[in-house]
């Protein structure tokens, strides 16, 4: 795991750059960065949804399946006009999806820290990456009514730090890969 994590440490740093990134606009223009992901997220669902009935309407002309297509069509619609007629409601979903995405994220990191621990040193910048989303994870469920707003500026705070989290692991990572090279390559 280590050798292939190794020789893709450039994926985490710009994984962590672009971390770190969001979280600073998210922290000086928030309002902003809360609404385009609301309409983002609305957008997407409406194209989604006109994408699955017009595969369903196909399905039926061949004569196969398209209850399945029909119904999550008209579910995408339905969450993207929700979506655009009570965007807070939207906002308080999201919240709580970016709340189970933290923590099953962390435990999922924290578990690969341990895995990597077995072949090099330094992992610890993956377990407080985990430990970190684990926190978060469990504020945001135990404070949902701090407002979407206020809970954008943890999340660019949490961004922030977590990004750098990441670029601390790829130089880690960066160094073992330079460890694996031959003395002539």
């Amino acid at each position: 795991m280590a050798d292939v994590l190794a020789r893709n440490w450039w994926a985490i740093l710009i994984r962590g750059i672009a971390a770190i990134l969001f979280g600073i606009c998210a922290f000086f223009i928030p309002g902003a960065a809360l609404w385009a992901l609301i309409i983002l997220f609305g957008a997407y669902c409406l194209v989604d949804g006109v994408f699955a009935i017009v595969a369903a309407v196909r399905a039926a002309q061949t004569r196969e399946r398209w209850g399945q297509l029909l119904f999550r069509g008209i579910v995408g619609i339905v969450v993207a006009a929700i979506t655009w007629f009570d965007p807070w409601l939207t906002a308080f979903a999201l919240l709580y999806l970016i709340a189970a995405w933290a923590i099953v994220t962390g435990v999922l990191e924290i578990a690969a820290a341990f895995q990597l621990r077995r072949q090099i040193t330094g992992e610890i910048w993956w377990v407080l990456a985990g430990l970190l989303s684990i926190v978060f994870g469990l504020f945001l469920f135990w404070q949902p009514r701090a407002g979407a707003l206020a809970v954008l500026w943890v999340i660019a705070i949490y961004a922030v730090v977590f990004g750098i989290f990441l670029v601390g692991l790829s130089f880690r990572l960066r160094g073992h890969l330079q460890g694996m090279r031959p003395a002539g390559a």
